[in-house]
């Protein structure tokens, strides 16, 4: 390998280093991809693929990981929210049985409220005694 090839390979493997550490100087918290290894090596994406195809292939190898990092990431996110959501619902079902019972005793005590109210104020009602 010549020495301006390996110069080449080099930097990728730097570029690589850096994009993956975030800490990309052209890229900034992108996608790894050949684009973007060649980009911040200051090289083409055909020269990576074609004079150094095991850094495209490293590049390749890394996303698939990366893909199914993220993958897995979102699942247990949407298995979290999941279980947040039924718990939730059952509360939210619980608080709807409380409501109904509460609207029942509310609804009594209005009536109750109203034939006392009647009694105090009228002259021809009558208390009845209670069984």
């Amino acid at each position: 390998m010549s020495r301006n090839a390996e110069t080449t390979r080099k930097n990728l493997e730097m570029a690589l280093y850096r994009l993956q550490k975030g800490r990309g100087k052209i890229v900034k918290g992108g996608r790894l991809t050949i684009a973007a290894v060649a980009k911040e090596a200051g090289v083409s994406t055909a020269t990576v693929h074609n004079r150094h195809p095991e850094i495209a292939e490293q590049i390749r190898a890394l996303q698939g990981k990366e893909s199914r990092r993220q993958r897995d990431e979102k699942h247990e996110q949407l298995q979290r929210l999941r279980e947040s959501n039924r718990a939730l619902r059952a509360e939210l079902a619980e608080l709807k049985a409380d409501l109904e019972k509460l609207a029942s005793i509310n609804e009594t005590l209005a009536l109750e409220n109203s034939v006392l109210r009647a009694e105090r104020d009228g002259e021809n009602v009558a208390t009845l005694p209670r069984r």
